[in-house]
């Protein structure tokens, strides 16, 4: 069985003399409960260069205490999530559902044991006035030895949210560092025996000293390190994770095509290739996501009255099962070899990018003409549109060349500043209203399909042809706007670093 929840926790380190604290009317009404003491042993696993532990991951199995089993902890926005399983200890293999959340991480290395911890755990309840428990109190005394056989000794206290809200956290921490405690050195008990092993590093923060390679890799590194750690999001469906993993490839495809003129291009015109394969597999379910919001929104704007028969569970059923099919099957390739092949060569490129000479000139000469490039690319874009009438397929091209220009402004920005980040913010603004424009069109589509359906099977498809006007009439308005949009960001003064 594997279970998950949201681990949201403090770490002191604290001398052996120093007692803990009562925590009692720390809130309102709040009593320590009985406490009691647990004798935990756990083993660590990571590859032999620490692969988990530079992606701020920790897998173990843990026996003792209320929870053993194989713990998987993932970075989140607040805290770490903890995956939880039940299956069976070492030597078993790490069960399949964990293997699957750190294959983007590992990819083919294998994992092994990198360190053993035994802790005598004492654990102190916070509870409100009903007995509900709020928050738990640890007092750890920590053994560890890692694989080479190197021994680390410690104490130290964690704070850690049961039931509680965020701010009891502080006002625990104050009665901590009164007692003597000080903020942990490790975010990890791993970490610590491990700290001796240095894992892999990402590249260094940039600025306008900087040359054009400097700003380049960093900014590869980073959307690599994003592509991967949403990796483990998509593969638990978490709400907008297939979007931010489309997004990350996106933005390498376009950084390679940006900065082409600064790379060999035989090493990364197939990674722009195989990037655009990437993103095709994670759209058919985020195009799905992104029409099923859309239209059951729209049924929520419509009167009761005027949503007749099924019609909007018919478009939730309909897009619902679109989004399951898209996700199984990036589910799929996700465990191919052809997607692991992927970020190793990713990995290689930001490693050791296959620079031009000119990438090593100043990034302020270098990179504001690369950019200068896609605003001509979206310019003539525009002025095609304009000639032709502005076709749905014309615009949609403007609006593609838009988001370029929006992501070559803002890889330039660590370096060049807030003249990249106005252009942007810019690009942004025309993206957006075509994107809406582009949406309306598809969301029409769909809508037409599901009337015709509805007629088919003898069913009322009024709310459907009605969603469908709603929409074309939101489409006009979006193609009426773009223009003035496209005027906002074609001023000279935005453009003057170009």
């Amino acid at each position: 069985m594997t279970t998950e929840h949201l681990e949201v926790e403090r770490k002191y380190d604290v001398d052996a003399e120093h007692a803990v604290p009562d925590l009692a009317g720390v809130v309102p009404g709040a009593v320590v409960g009985t406490p009691h003491e647990q004798s935990l042993v756990a083993t660590y696993f990571d590859t032999e260069d620490l692969r988990l532990r530079a992606a701020r991951i920790t897998l173990r199995h843990r026996t003792g205490g209320s929870d053993a089993g194989w713990h998987l902890k993932l970075p989140a926005r607040v805290g770490r999530r903890e995956v939880h399983s039940t299956a069976k200890p070492p030597p078993a293999a790490v069960p399949a559902k964990l293997m699957q959340l750190v294959r983007s991480v590992v990819r083919r290395a294998p994992l092994a044991p990198v360190a053993d911890l035994r802790t005598t755990r004492t654990v102190y309840p916070l509870q409100d006035a009903s007995g509900r428990i709020l928050l738990e109190l640890v007092d750890d005394l920590v053994t560890g030895v890692s694989v080479q056989g190197e021994t680390v000794q410690w104490r130290e206290w964690e704070a850690e949210l049961v039931a509680g809200d965020s701010w009891l956290l502080d006002a625990v921490e104050q009665r901590l560092l009164e007692a003597g405690a000080v903020p942990s050195t490790s975010s990890s008990k791993v970490g610590r025996v491990l700290s001796g092993r240095a894992p892999a590093t990402r590249p260094a923060d940039v600025d306008k000293r900087s040359t054009a390679a400097e700003g380049v890799r960093a900014h590869l590194a980073e959307h690599v390190h994003e592509l991967v750690s949403r990796d483990p999001d998509v593969r638990r469906d978490q709400p907008d994770a297939v979007h931010k993993m489309r997004v990350a490839t996106r933005r390498l495809r376009s950084a390679f095509r940006t900065f082409r003129p600064l790379l060999d291009r035989e090493v990364t015109d197939p990674l722009r290739d195989e990037l655009r394969w990437l993103a095709g597999v994670l759209g058919e379910a985020r195009d799905a996501e992104v029409l099923r919001e859309r239209l059951l929104g729209l049924f929520d704007q419509e009167a009761t009255e005027l949503v007749l028969g099924p019609a909007r569970s018919r478009a939730d059923d309909l897009l619902g099962d679109r989004y399951r099919r898209g996700l199984a099957a990036v589910h799929d390739e996700l465990d191919g070899d052809r997607y692991l092949d992927l970020l190793d060569a990713l990995d290689a490129v930001v490693d050791d990018p296959p620079w031009q000479p000119e990438a090593q000139g100043r990034a302020r000469d270098v990179l504001p003409p690369l950019v200068a490039r896609a605003d001509r690319t979206l310019r003539h874009a525009v002025r095609a549109a304009e000639a032709d009438g502005a076709p749905d397929e014309a615009l949609h091209e403007v609006r593609k060349l838009a988001k370029q220009l929006r992501y070559a402004c803002e890889a330039v920005q660590p370096v060049l500043g807030r003249p990249a980040k106005r252009l942007a913010r810019a690009a942004t603004e025309l993206q957006e209203v075509l994107g809406d424009h582009q949406d309306s069109v598809v969301s029409r589509e769909a809508l037409r399909e599901l009337g015709a359906a509805s007629s088919r099977s003898g069913q009322n498809g009024f709310t459907f042809g009605r969603l469908h006007a709603m929409e074309e009439v939101r489409g006009e308005a979006r193609r009426a706007a773009w223009r003035s949009a496209w005027r906002a960001a074609a001023k000279p003064s935005l453009r003057r670093w170009l």
